[in-house]
């Protein structure tokens, strides 16, 4: 038993990248010292989080609670906080091994917690950093937020160029940045991905393509991820972790999540918000149909048990 948990603890948690697209990985072992420098990494890109007001008691994940992450990406850059281009809310039940996930369309149009105006959600953390996205999304969806992942846009180009880029799987061809997509299974380059993840006028599907391909880029990361062999290559990717994420996430917390909530990725469910684009003071928003969301806080509050 005791060289069984020796060898457990020897894996080093490929946790910053399966946390960005759903969840948290885990590779098989490379070296001890690698462990550490993780640990490190966790501890240096905490940032608080209040405890959510619709939660009545804390969650356990020792007793294996439903929980939810609230993933966000951001465009920041120096001397400007940016906006939430991305927001994808998760539910995650070890129980019943299901993950339940919705992506928020950047320009919803919805009241912004702590600033008592009404405006596209993705302002949120423009106008008050993480805990206001946060707030902002609990009441737009009316569930908790009980942890978050904050993801520098920027450093998908330094994420996939430390992993010597990724392979996607694009539905349509277009050129944007500079940079020209076909279609079916592509490789990309870090500068490639970024471009890849920011066209939304040209897709069909506008804002909800554009997320689409986020995820792609964030698949074909984790999928890149799992397999590195390069210690040299843990060692940059940990540094761009440090420097682009945030998380609300321990260690510990991440390392249960690992052991006792991985099953929940069995069955991911994604839901869409559905609405209709208009225009308020000649400024573009997207209003949500009431009954869709309805609908989708339903789902969430059951995954969470709520």
């Amino acid at each position: 038993m005791r060289a069984e948990r020796k060898r457990k603890k020897k894996k080093v948690l490929w946790i910053i990248l399966s946390i960005i697209g759903l969840f948290v990985l885990a590779t098989g072992g490379y070296a001890y010292h690698l462990w550490n420098t993780a640990a490190s990494t966790v501890a240096g890109i905490q940032e608080n989080l209040k405890k959510s007001d619709k939660r009545d008691k804390d969650v356990d994940l020792n007793k294996k609670d439903p929980i939810s992450i609230l993933v966000m990406g951001v465009d920041e850059r120096k001397n400007d906080r940016g906006r939430a281009d991305t927001l994808i809310y998760m539910t995650v039940n070890p129980k019943t091994k299901t993950t339940e996930m919705v992506s928020i369309p950047r320009d919803t149009y919805t009241k912004i917690v702590g600033k008592g105006t009404m405006d596209k959600i993705n302002h949120s953390y423009a106008f008050g950093g993480t805990q206001m996205a946060a707030d902002t999304v609990e009441e737009l969806l009316d569930v908790p937020v009980d942890y978050f992942v904050k993801v520098n846009m920027e450093s998908f180009k330094d994420v996939v160029d430390t992993l010597g880029g990724i392979t996607v799987n694009s539905t349509f061809a277009f050129s944007y940045d500079g940079h020209s997509f076909g279609t079916g299974e592509i490789n990309l380059n870090g500068d490639q991905a970024l471009a890849y993840t920011r066209m939304r006028k040209q897709d069909p599907k506008g804002d909800f393509g554009r997320q689409q391909r986020q995820r792609q880029v964030i698949e074909g990361i984790i999928a890149k991820g799992a397999n590195i062999s390069s210690i040299t290559k843990f060692g940059d990717m940990f540094k761009v972790v440090e420097n682009n994420m945030k998380t609300n996430m321990s260690f510990d917390d991440m390392w249960t999540m690992m052991n006792d909530y991985r099953d929940a990725r069995q069955h991911v469910e994604q839901h869409e918000l559905k609405g209709t684009g208009a225009r308020i003071n000649n400024i573009y928003y997207y209003q949500l149909d009431d009954s869709s969301l309805a609908k989708v806080k339903k789902e969430l509050k059951d995954s969470l048990e709520q």
